[in-house]
């Protein structure tokens, strides 16, 4: 990442780690979502994995499918949103609230840094 503010790039470092954190709350919720036997799997392994596909089709820096900014960002809602929803439900409000206000500001930096290095390309 020559050449990169190392703000952009600690912001960068800190979406990857805020998607996986997600995917961790959406498997937690899963494997602890009440149910018993297969079911509690199925969720625990399903969840994650289904994130995991939607945001490689549309919300990934390399996505199969690029959509308009506007669909990236609502996957990144559904996704990241999705994961603190999930660790509120697991019992977690606060952590939930704290996982939420950092994805909000990680996701509006992001964007601000790419249209702003658009802008002076």
């Amino acid at each position: 990442m020559s050449g990169v503010p190392p703000w952009y790039a600690v912001n960068e470092v800190l979406a990857f780690l805020i998607e996986l954190a997600a995917l961790v709350c959406l498997g937690w919720w899963g494997f602890g979502a009440g149910h018993e036997g297969a079911l509690r799997i199925v969720l625990g392994v399903a969840t994650p994995a289904l994130a995991v596909a939607v945001w490689g089709l549309f919300a990934a820096p390399r996505a199969r499918l690029r959509p308009g900014l506007p669909l990236v960002l609502v996957v990144k809602a559904v996704v990241l949103g999705g994961g603190a929803a999930a660790l509120y439900a697991v019992g977690h409000p606060v952590a939930a609230g704290v996982l939420a206000a950092v994805t909000l500001v990680n996701t509006a930096l992001a964007e601000a840094f790419r249209s702003r290095a658009a802008r002076e390309a």
